[in-house]
């Protein structure tokens, strides 16, 4: 690719082929706008009207615009685009060499279709390895918190040997976890456990739920895992969590030591403060819609692309407001240096693995974290982003493999 008219010339031709893709198509449904695209002074445009996305000749008064450097389209134009360069969220919340402009509700009604597009920039990536999902077990278990809440809590486990209580992402549920929980290798020494927490994926809301809005915090999120372990498990376990997950595995070990036999955190935060959208739970905003494609954006262009699709599709699936609440505690709560620097590292040993692609936990943050845990080890993937065990299982078991390998040692 050349600078000035050839790169407009090529991005031109990527955004036609992006919008015949099957998925763009899907998402441009009762969307009437246009969004333009600038590199330095020219300028190319998508118009959606009648459900149709068409390349245009850009207007004056573009709906959506998205402009930047030609060094900078470059980037995002190349076979693997770099972190912040990967994807629609990324280039709008944390890549200064763009500007974005537009309504914010129009921009988060169009964010499904954008994410989408920058998906298909470039050529899909690797095809996804199938996982055999028959390993696993399922069940319910009537679960009692120390608050006095009833849930009705669904399960899955597949293994044998010393148990892994594996903890799902915001707005998530345990099908994150298949592609590294059906693993053979792992299942030989590993009983690997995941639980849908309360109003996530297979568990109902508690038992008296009165509908009122969703909002999630630390103590009852503590509550909820504790008692699982305590009713569900009946002894201490490796807890491997991703994101939120990552937190408050952390918090269990910084709370409830005599829970926990070592926190393996993916993707944990220091503050992962503005997270949190008033668009993820909007009468006007399809909510599937919009939360899959706000967590497609933290996810690596190198992962296979049916694996990514699926992870957002988890998404697509919560109900309603139930991602926002979860940030709750996230993004709003959640703090990392606290919770750390109460973590007995010579009791636990903590493992930090963390995505290059994930821009809402950071290689710093996972650094920082290890400096406030004694003993804490950092393991960076470069090839990864925020949903590592959903997006790419095969290179997520790569890392964790060492990591399993290591715990071998604990003490029963």
């Amino acid at each position: 690719m050349t600078l000035g008219m050839g790169l407009i010339d090529e991005l031109r031709n990527r955004l036609a082929v992006a919008i015949a893709a099957p998925e763009v198509q899907s998402f441009a449904r009762g969307l009437d706008l246009e969004i333009q695209f600038g590199i330095d002074e020219a300028a190319v445009a998508i118009a959606c009207r009648n459900n149709q996305p068409v390349v245009s000749i850009p207007s004056n008064a573009p709906d959506i615009a998205l402009s930047g450097p030609a060094t900078a389209w470059l980037k995002v134009l190349a076979p693997c685009p770099p972190p912040t360069y990967h994807s629609f969220s990324s280039i709008q919340l944390r890549n200064t060499s763009f500007t974005v402009t537009g309504n914010a509700l129009v921009i988060a009604q169009a964010r499904a279709f954008l994410e989408a597009v920058f998906a298909n920039l470039t050529t899909p990536a690797a095809h996804a390895v199938e996982v055999d999902l028959t390993r696993l077990e399922g069940r319910y278990h009537r679960v009692h918190s120390a608050g006095g809440q009833i849930a009705e809590i669904y399960s899955e486990a597949t293994g044998t040997g010393r148990p892994v209580l594996c903890l799902h992402t915001a707005g998530a549920d345990t099908r994150q976890f298949h592609g590294v929980m059906c693993d053979p290798e792992l299942g030989r020494e590993w009983r690997l456990i995941g639980f849908d927490m309360p109003h996530h994926g297979r568990s109902m809301p508690p038992i008296g739920w009165d509908g009122s809005i969703y909002q999630l915090d630390q103590p009852t999120y503590l509550d909820w895992c504790a008692s699982f372990i305590e009713q569900a498990i009946g002894e201490p376990v490796v807890v491997m969590g991703c994101s939120m997950g990552a937190g408050i595995a952390m918090a269990l070990a910084a709370e409830r030591p005599d829970l926990v036999r070592a926190v393996i955190a993916l993707e944990a935060p220091v503050r992962p403060r503005g997270r949190r959208n008033e668009y993820l739970t909007h009468a006007r905003v399809n909510g599937g819609w919009h939360s899959a494609a706000y967590v497609r954006g933290l996810m690596s262009p190198s992962s296979p692309t049916e694996d990514r699709r699926r992870a957002a599709w988890i998404y697509s699936q919560g109900a309603p407001g139930i991602y926002d609440g979860d940030l709750a505690f996230y993004s709003d709560e959640f703090d990392g240096e606290q919770t750390a620097k109460l973590i007995d590292g010579h009791k636990i040993p903590v493992h930090l693995l963390i995505g290059h692609y994930d821009f809402s936990a950071t290689v710093s943050d996972a650094y920082a974290l290890a400096e406030w845990i004694e003993g804490a080890m950092v393991t960076e993937m470069p090839e990864l982003g925020h949903f590592p065990m959903t997006e790419n299982p095969p290179k997520m078991l790569d890392y964790l493999r060492p990591v399993f390998q290591a715990l071998r040692s604990l003490p029963l």
